[in-house]
């Protein structure tokens, strides 16, 4: 009976307590101190981290950055770097340190716009298909497997060719709609995977409601995942995006990286001997692709449990190695 009595006074004095702001000192710190978690001891989330950080700063502030209107002619065709313009001009005379500035603009915005649109219909039809199972999972399995058949690139080279010169809303649309089936995929396997858990049937015995199983207890033990795939899909699109503008098949009008390795490759620069023109967008290309996926890397090194890194690493090379010698190995 004293403890009943004990247990509720504890339980008004909880509720008449003063409950902590969310935008506390407290909070902020145990925010930053995850943060500092997340690279300590993760090289790979410290150089992507901050190669991305720099792609990020220059196609943010790039009116302020550059130095010249990017779709004007303001200099002599194929200007060597110099001073005046210290990534060189195209062959129209443009400054191409303003256009790799403004061209990081359109890619990033197509990659990640393509990356969130495949990725929202990945979690739609792999969640679908290996929570509720049956007909459901049959149906939507079998449309996975018919867009896993058709390779993606050429599927997209044989669409904007049908559809003429596009522009960049077009390309979007187009690679978000095509790739999505393999992070559905393993978004389905890991949902089945989780499905029979504990805490699922419990909260299915408990009553709760489908959908607020999916968003409270399943896509939360999905978010590495979801996230990673968010990532590899952001540097295909990103690759696919100048592939495509090489080809022409892309609005060239437009000052992207892809257009302006369509421009390079017409002016035929690396034959001219104006080798600016053709490798900056493509080393741009290059480093950010490379940054994201070191990012990816670095998620990939926190959540799983067989690469984790971070300040807890002694501790868990030490449980693993007492583990391994109980079991003879």
């Amino acid at each position: 009976m004293d403890k009943f009595f004990d247990a509720h006074k504890y339980d008004s004095q909880s509720k008449l307590a003063v409950r902590e702001p969310k935008f506390s000192w407290k909070n902020i710190k145990k925010s930053l101190g995850k943060v500092y978690a997340f690279f300590y001891g993760n090289p790979p989330a410290i150089i992507g981290g901050l190669l991305l950080s720099i792609v990020l700063a220059g196609a943010i502030f790039a009116p302020a950055l550059a130095t010249h209107d990017p779709e004007r002619r303001v200099a002599r065709p194929h200007v060597a770097p110099n001073a005046e313009h210290v990534l060189g001009s195209t062959r129209s005379g443009r400054d191409v340190y303003s256009q790799v500035l403004y061209g990081a603009r359109k890619s990033l915005t197509v990659a990640l716009t393509a990356g969130v649109i495949a990725m929202t219909i990945a979690v739609l039809v792999g969640v679908s298909s290996g929570y509720f199972g049956g007909k459901i999972d049959d149906r939507l399995n079998f449309l996975t497997n018919v867009f896993l058949v058709f390779p993606q690139l050429p599927l997209l080279i044989v669409l904007a060719a049908f559809l003429g010169q596009v522009g960049s809303l077009v390309i979007t649309v187009l690679l978000g709609i095509t790739s999505w089936p393999w992070g559905a995929r393993v978004i389905r396997s890991q949902t089945m995977a989780i499905r029979n858990k504990e805490f699922i049937i419990s909260a299915e015995v408990m009553g709760e409601s489908k959908i607020r199983i999916i968003l409270v207890e399943i896509l939360p033990n999905l978010i590495s995942i979801v996230f990673g795939g968010f990532l590899g899909t952001v540097i295909y699109a990103m690759g696919a995006e100048a592939g495509l503008g090489i080809l022409g098949l892309g609005d060239a009008t437009e000052v992207s990286w892809g257009s302006m390795l369509y421009w390079a490759q017409t002016s035929s620069s690396l034959y001219t001997g104006a080798w600016w023109e053709m490798l900056v967008p493509a080393f741009a290309l290059a480093i950010t692709g490379g940054a994201l996926a070191l990012v990816n890397m670095s998620i990939d090194q926190v959540s799983n449990p067989k690469l984790r890194t971070g300040p807890h690493i002694k501790l868990w090379h030490k449980l693993k190695k007492e583990a391994d010698k109980k079991r003879g190995l």
